[in-house]
């Protein structure tokens, strides 16, 4: 084991340099993939802007029903040609999700305890790999706690995951839990980052946090900001290109689409800023003038 002694605090983290290993394939980190990883990776980042947008609608696996989510069958087919990839569970794609779209599948194959219970960071791997391949998944989504109780029962469900997917070239990604005793700060978020990241997973989803372009710089496969909880529109888009000019390579907005008043009109100025360089100022114009045109 490294000895601990005389570490100092990471500082030269040299965010003006590109990634450099990319080897001709525009994901990061991917370049030394195999052509089935690659062909996964392309369903979720676009070609064009190397970037995502992701909806989350995950959230039944832990909160039951959840205020904008009570009707799938009924959203969801309205968002998913605004969006680039659907993040859910296989019950929710199999029931509400009509097999023939065209659209990436981030399936979230980790569970655990619902919010009644106070520590929800022991969860299992609730998702074979063979149903995962039955569900064509192009990435598995595990939720992975760093600094809480469950952390190491967390990391071994990671590398399960990560270890079942280098199998059949299926990438993972790595989400970064936040209990409610962890600090959302630079520092941490390096660490849980680059833990994920040296593990295996292919992407990270975390949190936009101050000096977040340092994170992006130490963590050597792409980032996907979470939106986290309802912000006002203005400010959601505020925070997406924050986010995506601090080197994000995507969102993966949940409740600040689906709780949205307009959520297919916010999808759509999210990607304006992720695929289309819009300021937030820009985006939330947009935002406003599509709401409008539509009453």
């Amino acid at each position: 084991m490294a000895d601990l002694d005389g570490n100092k605090v990471e500082k030269n983290f040299q965010v003006d340099i590109p990634f450099s290993m990319d080897n001709n394939f525009y994901v990061k980190g991917a370049g030394h993939l195999e052509w089935g990883m690659k062909k996964h990776l392309s369903n979720i980042f676009c070609p064009k802007s190397g970037n995502t947008v992701m909806f989350a609608f995950d959230h039944g696996y832990f909160m039951g029903s959840v205020s904008g989510l009570e009707r799938l069958d009924l959203l969801i087919p309205k968002l998913i040609p605004h969006v680039d990839v659907l993040m859910a569970t296989r019950g929710a794609l199999r029931t509400c999700v009509k097999p023939d779209f065209r659209k990436g599948i981030a399936l979230r194959v980790s569970s655990g305890s619902s919010i009644i219970f106070d520590d929800l960071s022991h969860e299992v791997v609730s998702v074979d790999i063979e149903d995962a391949i039955r569900m064509n998944a192009d990435c598995l989504a595990v939720q992975t706690f760093i600094g809480a109780d469950g952390q190491v029962s967390s990391i071994k469900n990671l590398s399960k995951v990560i270890n079942a997917g280098n199998r059949y070239s299926i990438p993972t990604l790595g989400v970064v839990a936040v209990g409610k005793n962890l600090e959302r700060t630079d520092q941490y978020f390096k660490l849980a980052t680059r833990i994920l990241a040296e593990l295996g997973a292919n992407i990270i989803k975390t949190y936009f946090c101050d000096k977040f372009e340092e994170i992006v710089a130490a963590c050597p496969v792409p980032i996907v900001v979470a939106g986290g909880k309802k912000l006002p529109e203005q400010d959601a888009l505020k925070m997406a290109y924050n986010s995506i000019q601090g080197g994000a390579k995507g969102l993966d907005m949940g409740r600040n689409i689906f709780q949205s008043k307009n959520p297919v009109e916010m999808a759509d100025a999210i990607g304006k800023i992720v695929h289309e360089k819009f300021t937030d100022k820009e985006a939330f114009e947009y935002y406003k003038e599509k709401a409008e045109s539509r009453k």
